[in-house]
């Protein structure tokens, strides 16, 4: 399931130019071309540190798949490791596969497996460059450059400042960032808040690199009466249920609201029994709000997001979130919690709330104005096009690999970091 949205790409809805190669349409020719035209060699590249492909959990793992099968169709070789899934497929889009083994356990998960993962490209592999998901894994970025892989680390959002994790794991991410600082090649940030943090809090530059919207192109209805709703008179939430993703806030605000349609709220949590609960105890006090649990079906869950009044999304730490993308992308007016990181992606067609009783007006407020409402949509969507393309992505990922291969290993910014003072 999506990290953040709870459902993978499964490319069966109906979409745009983003979406992967039709059947007889091969992309790959055998150099890439960059944004100045100037011919980028082939490069045999490592996507570590995800769950792999094909993608059906989080942000990184979309990026990974639609990244990659796009730096195939530019020419290059590309190797994903994944864990989970079916450990027999060996290529997926023109990526190939290694599938390793990782502790099931939410603090061991992603550690263990990028272990494995780096181990295995020490011993058997050896790539032009490594790109590294979660600053997390920062860890093991020695036994990479040791072997003489340039790395480029992608820092997610300001991970530590999730609640799940206590003082531990806290320190540990704030530790993991400092040592991803040292060790890394390049680091990528998928918004400019991350990249302000990274400056203001270790004095060094970081490598714009957004996600995609995928653009849903007239989409069918018929599965909303599978949960019984009409479009355009329901709102729709979906997210993993974790404090920082303000569910219990979202439902709060539709308990206070005088809207009539329902809120439909679609995810669960692995690991938060106790916020689940809360959730659960707030919906069962209104029949408005309407559980829906995990959905993986991805032609139900395009459909929920193009037919929805509105989108709310509580998302406060992330960077540029896949869920909100996907959205705009269905042309759907989105309420969003109030953080640089949803203002710098949806601009003034957004709507923003920092408490239930705001985000209780502004429900009433759109099933009062539903013009007004599809007209902020239809811009949201316009502006998904425009800025966040996954062609653009790609091309973005492929020029910082090009640097890295043919660059000095050894980061010129030393200088400038710091480890943070309170670890």
């Amino acid at each position: 399931m999506l990290e953040d949205s709870l459902a993978g790409p499964a490319m069966t809805g109906v979409l745009l130019d983003e979406r992967r190669p039709t059947p007889g349409l091969t992309l790959r020719r055998p150099e890439g071309t960059g944004e100045t035209g100037r011919a980028v060699p082939a490069m045999r590249i490592a996507l570590v540190g995800t769950r792999g492909v094909p993608a059906a959990y989080g942000g990184f793992e979309t990026a990974v798949e639609e990244v990659g099968r796009r730096l195939v169709g530019r020419g290059h070789d590309v190797t994903v490791y994944c864990r989970g899934g079916d450990v027999t497929r060996q290529e997926f889009l023109g990526m190939h596969l290694v599938h390793l083994p990782a502790v099931q356990s939410r603090t061991l998960e992603t550690l263990s497996h990028t272990a494995a993962s780096v181990a295995h490209l020490f011993v058997h592999r050896r790539p032009d460059v490594a790109v590294v998901f979660n600053a997390a894994n920062s860890p093991f970025l020695p036994v990479l450059k040791a072997k003489g892989i340039p790395v480029a680390t992608h820092m997610d959002g300001l991970e530590w400042r999730r609640a799940k994790w206590g003082g531990t794991g806290r320190r540990y991410y704030r530790l993991a960032e400092s040592l991803a600082v040292r060790w890394s090649d390049a680091l990528i940030a998928d918004a400019r808040g991350i990249q302000d943090y990274y400056r203001e809090e270790f004095g060094t530059d970081t490598t714009l690199i957004t996600y995609g919207a995928p653009l849903l192109a007239n989409p069918a209805s018929h599965r909303l009466a599978e949960l019984g709703l009409q479009p355009g008179r329901f709102h729709v939430l979906v997210a993993r249920f974790e404090p920082e993703n303000n569910v219990h806030l979202a439902v709060e605000g539709m308990l206070r609201s005088t809207a009539k349609h329902p809120l439909v709220v679609v995810g669960s949590a692995p690991y938060a029994d106790q916020y689940t609960a809360r959730i659960r105890a707030l919906a069962g006090r209104d029949d408005r709000v309407r559980l829906a649990g995990s959905i993986y079906d991805q032609e139900l869950l395009d459909q929920l997001y193009a037919h929805a009044l509105t989108y709310v999304h509580g998302h406060s730490v992330g960077g540029t979130n896949p869920s909100l993308l996907r959205a705009m992308g269905a042309r759907t007016a989105v309420l969003a919690f109030d953080v640089s990181f949803n203002r710098e992606v949806l601009g003034a067609d957004g709507r923003y709330f920092s408490v239930p009783q705001e985000l209780a007006g502004l429900l009433a407020a759109a099933e009062a104005a539903p013009d007004d409402v599809l007209g902020r949509a239809t811009r949201l969507r316009s502006r998904a096009a425009t800025l966040y393309r996954w062609d653009d992505v790609a091309v973005k990922y492929e020029q910082l690999c090009a640097r890295l291969v043919g660059a000095d290993p050894v980061r010129q910014a030393a200088s400038g970091r710091r480890l943070v003072a309170s670890l």
